[in-house]
């Protein structure tokens, strides 16, 4: 059996850097999926906006699937580092 070599610093560093990034990436989704929320709202309650209207609900239907994707991507990519490298 061969044991894995210790990390140095610097790979140990690479990989919260990696981690880091992930978890920007995360909320750089959550921040899309809040705008297109609000948005969505703010569309569908002014009625100066009537003929916009669909654009408010494709708007309401889109922010959960980006939120989504962002929550799967993050799962996925923290997975693949806990996978390659148990700290």
């Amino acid at each position: 059996m061969s044991q894995k070599a210790p990390l140095i610093t610097r790979d140990v560093l690479a990989i919260e850097r990696t981690r880091l990034a992930n978890e920007r990436t995360f909320l750089a989704y959550f921040r899309t999926a809040v705008v297109f929320l609000s948005a969505g709202f703010a569309i569908l309650e002014m009625s100066a906006l009537e003929e916009i209207r669909p654009l408010g609900w494709f708007l309401l239907c889109l922010s959960p699937l980006i939120l989504a994707v962002g929550i799967g991507r993050l799962v996925y990519i923290r997975a693949h580092i806990k996978k390659y490298y148990q700290l």
